[in-house]
This record gives structure tokens, sequence and C-alpha cells, in this order.
């Protein structure tokens, strides 16, 4: 006859077994038969095990408690698989191989279930075992000892035993009559009401759990009060069990007594070993003393050395699994005289029957049977212990206890360090989860500040420094940068990097006699043993400079719009491995660093060529002339231009008459300086085919023109210089819609030096005119672009009168200085950088004629 049943579905993934373990272990707690847990758990691990990973199906599992066993069955969607071979007949396909994976959960059947079977159905096969359960003893479920009888209830009236239930948020489900008559509330008053409203927690900073964690264990014993509705506070004890019903749904059972009637509820206490006498001894206590709850470390270590200390061990050791469950890494250790080092991993599942981390187990001596954790070895130790860190079924972690004595410990020591792991195992993953928190946030912070200084430069030599500075020590104690060139060429090594500087010379001469890595796929962490390899094949591995210095190192591609563009390589002492969390930031620094290092490139070729493009619009080396002094300022808008809408020119047109040239494109940047070749070419050529200057800019105004919708209307000055005998210079100009140049006389007088004519590039037919002027000795022409009249601040600006004004205490400069002073003059008119081009042309006669 079946009394309760309990039923669930697991998906067909690696966490489905975990799962499962959890909601069998709550089904028989809940149904108080903690004796049959274990072996119950146990066998549904294997058959769901055996289920989701190789049939690849869902697993449904129910849980049916009868009179004097529990059957529980274990159904998945794959039945043509073959049953063990129990005997010593070959293997067949009616037959698996007993030693195979597939079968281990039937064998165990056979060794630890009262009876069981597997029924078949169309499309599903079944598995069930029946466990029987111990003969009750009237009155009790437990032999406990002898209790004292100062410990045995003395109230005057009956003892009441308070049963509270709560659900998963820790609200009150059920309250029965002796809770009632404890707390003095009726029921209909605290139903749907918090716990936490009615049960005053003792809080301890940095040690034990809080209520709700506690609401959350399998099992939980322990005092703490409960207030009344009068108000006063009582001590109670309780017991607490967490259960599921039939549907699933978790829920807490409370038990409480008033703190005198304790031994009621109380279980029976084990001691230490050499008090077995005592029977009031106290449990092992591993959260003793102050932690902090996101100090990971520190708990890990006080755990660690109270458990020696508790249980009288000479080393001690805590095991944590990472993210996917697979692999056991070392988080802290104590009393080992061979060196260990923390992080080291090794894989959860050993391979054995024998030696499952997921259950408590004693080792009476490693020497007979060594174990295969790596941190035992050579370390003298001969007994040991190690029971399983699980929160709601699902393993965590491992602690062990190890003495150089062996046939040191027994199941009972196991037992007691189990309860005591079961208490700290909720601390623990907590603290983990905020030290994951805390690693997360930092990762986001370390990703931002990395993206931040990447984007703050475009210079390929910086950005590659960068991403080796951030990467190390962060990442890795060293890092190599290897860029691809175009056309599939090998990578080549262009920027090492360790964190002690003496090391990066012996680093970058090993990595040059090492063969650059593979590009290798678009993505992903690759291992990369090349450079220890070549340093083994030198006799170079102990030498002083190399000493430790190659460990575990990776090669991450640098991966920029889907093409290989580089490789980053990190690496570490030896010994040491990286954990999954480094190399998970170490991929995405990868993704980020190849975007910035692709951008650079690509600036970089586009400055050079836009650099030499402009270069060529540029006039090559001034002519000199006899009896005039010139110079030139030029200063182009925008960063990496070196020439603009602005331009000069200097030329010789014939023997003894020279042409020049100052104007203005309209606009800026590339589009401009285009307008600027064509116009500064053609003045070139048409002067020197004979033109005046009115007919050297008619006809470049049709070239301009003749460029439709390419066109640009160009301001312009054009001049033509003769130097006479006399000292001074004739010249004849033209100012086409440009701003007037400016003559500075002798005595500081400024005067424009033309008049202003139709600028260039707008209309078809325009009527210039030449006007002739004479330079005399010591006065200077000033031409200039409207990038220095129109420099503004607000809504100041320098304009005609203000540059005239600047000329005037110019007088007795030379060229160069004159030009140097208007430069000055206009950068400092504004605190903002110019943002138009700006050319400043000077010609002046000396006053003393120069052979």
């Amino acid at each position: 006859m079946v009394t309760a049943r309990a039923a669930a579905t697991f998906d067909p993934d690696g966490r489905s077994a975990a799962a499962a373990r959890g909601f069998v272990r709550d089904a028989l707690l809940g149904w108080g038969l903690p004796e049959v847990v274990d072996d119950a758990v146990v066998l549904v691990s294997e058959l769901v095990t055996n289920a989701v990973v190789h049939a690849g199906t869902a697993a449904e599992v129910c849980c049916l408690r009868e009179e004097g066993t529990v059957r529980i069955e274990v159904t998945d969607h794959h039945p043509e698989r073959g049953l063990p071979s129990l005997g010593d007949g070959p293997v067949s396909d009616r037959y698996a191989d007993p030693d195979g994976e597939g079968g281990r959960g039937l064998l165990m059947c056979s060794a630890l279930a009262e009876r069981w079977g597997v029924e078949y159905a169309a499309g599903r096969k079944t598995v069930w075992f029946r466990l029987a359960l111990p003969a009750p003893v009237a009155g009790t479920r437990y032999a406990v000892p002898a209790t004292p009888g100062s410990d045995l209830p003395s109230g005057p009236g009956p003892v009441h035993v308070a049963v509270v239930q709560l659900d998963e948020d820790g609200r009150v489900l059920a309250w029965n009559p002796d809770a009632e008559a404890l707390f003095q509330y009726p029921a209909a008053t605290v139903l749907g009401r918090p716990w936490a409203d009615l049960a005053v927690w003792p809080q301890s900073a940095g040690r034990g759990l809080g209520l709700a964690d506690t609401l959350r264990l399998a099992r939980w014993e322990g005092g703490y009060g409960v207030r009344r509705a009068d108000g006063h506070e009582v001590e109670v004890y309780g017991v607490q069990v967490r259960v599921r019903d039939t549907e699933g749904v978790p829920s807490t059972l409370c038990l409480l007594v008033l703190e005198p009637d304790r031994a009621v509820l109380r279980s029976p206490a084990r001691t230490l070993p050499g008090e077995r006498s005592d029977p009031t001894g106290p449990r092992l206590d591993l959260l003793a003393g102050p932690v902090a709850t996101d100090d990971l470390d520190t708990l890990l270590q006080r755990t660690v050395e109270r458990a020696r200390d508790l249980l009288d061990a000479d080393a001690a050791y805590l095991l944590l699994t990472t993210d996917d469950e697979t692999e056991f890494e070392v988080r802290a250790a104590t009393g080992f005289t061979s060196g260990h080092r923390r992080r080291t991993r090794f894989p959860v599942d050993t391979g054995s029957r024998y030696d499952s981390a997921r259950l408590p187990s004693v080792h009476e001596d490693l020497t007979t049977r060594p174990t295969g954790l790596p941190l035992l070895t050579g370390s003298g130790m001969r007994s040991l212990v190690t029971v399983p860190l699980k929160v709601e079924g699902r393993l965590i972690g491992s602690l062990g206890i190890a003495t150089a004595a062996p046939g040191r410990y027994d199941n009972e020591d196991a037992l007691r360090l189990q309860f005591a792991a079961d208490r700290v195992a909720l601390a623990v993953e907590s603290t983990r989860l905020t030290e994951l928190e805390r690693l997360r946030r930092g990762s986001l912070s370390f990703l931002v500040e990395a993206s931040d200084l990447l984007a703050g430069t475009l210079e390929h030599e910086q950005t590659l420094a960068l991403m080796a500075q951030m990467a190390v020590p962060t990442l890795a104690s060293w890092c190599a940068v290897y860029t691809k060139g175009d056309h599939g060429a090998a990578a080549g090594l262009a920027f090492v990097l360790h964190e002690d500087e003496d090391r990066i010379d012996p680093l970058r001469d090993l990595l040059d006699k090492t063969p650059a890595p593979d590009a290798g796929p678009t993505h992903g962490v690759r291992f990369w043993s090349a450079p220890a390899e070549t340093a083994a094949a030198g006799g170079l591995t102990d030498s002083p400079e190399l000493a430790g210095l190659l460990g575990e190192t990776v090669v991450l591609p640098l991966t920029a719009r889907n093409r290989v563009i580089g490789l980053l390589t990190l690496g570490v002492p030896a010994g040491v491995r990286f954990r999954q969390e480094i190399l998970e930031l170490a991929e995405d620094l990868s993704r980020r660093a190849a975007l910035a290092l692709d951008n650079s490139r690509l600036y970089s070729e586009r400055t050079a060529t836009s650099q030499a493009l402009q270069r060529s619009l540029l006039p090559p080396d001034l002519p000199e002339i006899p009896g005039v002094e010139v110079d030139v300022y030029y200063q182009a808008a925008g960063e990496g231009n070196e020439v603009g809408g602005d331009f000069y020119d200097l030329f010789t047109i014939r023997e003894g008459t020279y042409g020049f040239a100052i104007g203005d494109v309209c606009g800026t940047g590339p589009e401009a300086a285009s307008v600027t070749g064509l116009a500064r070419h053609s003045l070139r050529l048409l002067a020197r085919e004979g033109l005046d200057a009115p007919q050297v800019l008619r006809r470049l105004n049709a070239a301009i023109l003749d460029e439709g919708a390419r066109s640009r209307f160009l301001t312009l000055l054009y001049g033509e210089l003769t130097p006479r005998p006399d000292g001074s210079t004739e010249l004849s100009l033209v100012c086409a819609g440009h701003p007037l140049p400016l003559r500075l006389r002798t005595d500081g007088q400024v005067d424009r030096a033309a008049t202003p004519q139709p600028l260039l590039g707008v209309m078809e037919d325009l009527d210039l005119v030449a006007e002739r002027l004479v330079l005399s000795p010591g006065e200077v022409l000033l031409c200039v672009t409207d990038g220095v009249t129109e420099r503004r601040e607000g809504s100041r600006m320098l304009g005609d009168d203000g540059l005239a004004e600047v000329l005037t205490g110019c007088t007795g400069l030379t060229a160069g200085a004159v030009a140097m002073r208007v430069q000055r003059a206009v950068e400092r008119f504004a605190p903002e950088p110019p943002s138009d081009d700006m050319a400043i042309l000077t010609l002046r006669v000396p006053t003393q004629r120069s052979s």
C-alpha cells in the first residue's frame, strides 16, 4: 500500500543528477526516513546519470513510501540499451559491458537494494528498487544515550511541541494548537506572516548563518527566541527539516519546544576522540571566530585550520568545484610539508567506483591504497577523512583532514566532520557567490577601463603597449603580441612585456627563437607549448634568466572584422594554471584589443596615405628672390591634415620675375585640398605661358567651373613681383574676393595695397584688372587668408582693423618676425585652438639690398 508519493522530471543535462539527488534527499527526509537516504541518493544518482548522460533522454524519478519499504523508480525513453552481464559470459548486444558506464547503476542496485527490477513499455524503460526500512522501536526513532536528569523535561504541565510549516518565502503555512499554547497567537493571526516577524534570531557579525539561509538547509537544529503575543521573548529549541510536497514545492517544517524541554528534540551529541565517555561533548563548529562574509579566502583558511585542530589532525585542505562542477580547485590547505600551490585543479570524478567525492569516506592507510589527489602525493600522510560540501544537493566542494599515523579515524569521525561540513557549506557558498559577484563587477570595471584606454589612442605602437599593460599583471605574468601582415604573411613578434622588467629581454630572445604560433581559429583559447619546448631544446629551462618563467601559456586570436590580425599570448610562472574566469576575461579583452588594434592600423595607413597626397599639394622649397625677404606660415585645420583649403605659392615665372599667390578654397579638408592642387598647378602653368595676372585668373576661373559639381569657389590674391636695381620691388596684383593685402610703411603707417575684385568659381565672365605697386626698402606687404582676419572669441573678431593694429607694431622687423608676430596674435586672441585653415605670406624689401 502506497502511503506517500513524490515525483519529478529532470531534463537531459549535466546538472540533472545533482538535482535528482536533492529531490530524493528532501522527499525521504520529509517523510522522516533518514536511515535510507544515503543508499537511495547513491542509486538515484547513478540511474539518472545513465538516463540523461548515456541515454540522452529526460529522467522521471518517482518515490513511493510503502509499508516497511521505500520504492524508487527512474524512467527514461531509451529502452534499447542492454542489461549488464553479471556472469562471466561474453558481452553481446543483449548484455552490456559490466565495467562500462551504462550498466553501473544496475550493478549497484543489485548490491544495495532489497529488491530491484527493470520494466519495459513502448518507448520507455523503468528501473525500480526497494529499500527496506529498519524496524521501528516503540516510542522513539533513534537510540540515544542516557540523558542526565537535569536535561529531561521538568515542567509542571504537559510538554508542548509546536509544529510550524513555512513556505519558500519564509511565511507561515501551518500553525498547530501547541504553537498557540506556547506563543499565545491564534492560528488565524499568524498564517501568511513572515516567520522573521516572530523569530528572534541570534545576530553575530561575521559568523554563523542568518535565518533565511538556515531555512534552506536540509536539516538544522538549535536554539533561538520567539516573541509571544504579549511582547515577551521565550527561548525555544527547534528542529527544522526541508520537505517537498507531491508537486515538488519545497517548504520547511519546524518543531519547537521550550528551551528546558530541549531533550525532547535534541539529537545525540558526539564527542572528540579521547572524549567518548562524555555523551554531552560538543559538536564540531567550523564557523567559530569572526569571519567577514565577503572574505572567502579567510573563511576557507580558518575552516581548514579549525578542522585540523578539532580532530587532532596533522593537515587539512578544502577544495571547491569549478563553475561547471567537473573539476576541484585547491583553495585552502594547512600542515602539508611538501609544497603545494593554490588554484591547482584536478577532476571531480577520478574514475574509481570507491573514491567518490560525493560521499564521506575514510582512508585508513594511504600507503596501501593511495588516492588520486595530487595534494597528498609525497606529503607523508597516511590516514585521511574526506567529506563533501553540498548545498541543496549540489556538490560545491570537499573537506579533508589527514594524519601521518595509519588507522587514525573511523566512520564516527567522518560523520562528525560531515555534520560540521553541512553547517559550513552554505556559508561557504554564500561567500563564494559574493566573491564571484565582486569578481564579475571587477571584470566589468576592468573591461570598461580597457575599452576607454584603447579607444583613447589611434597610434599603432601605443595600442600595442596598452594591450600588454592591461594584461600584465592583472591576467598573466607576461604577455607577447604578434601582428600579421597582409597577403597571408606569418605573424611577427611586435611587443613583449613581463611584470619583472629584468626578464623582458630574456623572454623576447626566447620568443624570437620560437616559431610564431599559427593563426588558428578566429576565436577561443589555445594552449601553446612551443616556448617551453624551445627552452628545453636549447638547455635554457634552468638558466637564471628563465628559471620558473614558463608555466602555462595560452594564445588568443586578435580577430577584427572577421579576420585574424594578430595573436595575444599570455603566460604564467611554472606550476601555475590559468583560472577559467581569467581566460574568459582575457577573451573579452582580446576582442576589444583586436578592434582597437585594427582601428589604429587603418588610421595609420589612412594618415600615411593622406599625408603623402597632401604633401604633394604643398609647393616645393621657396625660391630665393634677390632683394626681397619672403616668409610663410601655414596651418591646416583638422587632425592629420598638412594642407587644406588655404594655400600659398611662390615660384619663378621668368628670370627676374616671380609669381606669388595666397588663396582660400571654400571649405576645409581633403575636398578643399583637391581644388587647391588644381589652382596651384594651373597658376604656375598659365603664368609661365606669358599671360598677365588678369588673364591667368580668368583661365583659372574657367578651369574651376569645368569641374562641375566638384567645383568650389575660390578667393585668391595673385601677384607678380620684379626687383628693381634701385632696391625697390615692383608688384602687379589682382585680389579676387580675397582679404586685401596690407602695406606697412617705414613710418609705421598701414595701408590697403589693393582693391577687392570678384572671386573665382562663381561667374563665367570676370572683369579683372591688375593693380601696380612699388615696395620701397624697409616696407612690408602682408598677405593672409580669412583664417586670420575671422579669428573669433565669442562675439569678438580680429578683423582687418585688428590685423592692421598688430602690423603697426612690426616696423623694422624681418619678414619672418612679422609672420611669427601675426601668428602669435591670432593664437592669443582666443583660448580655443584655431578652427580654420590659416596662411600668412610676408614680403619685405630690406633697407640694404643683399648681393
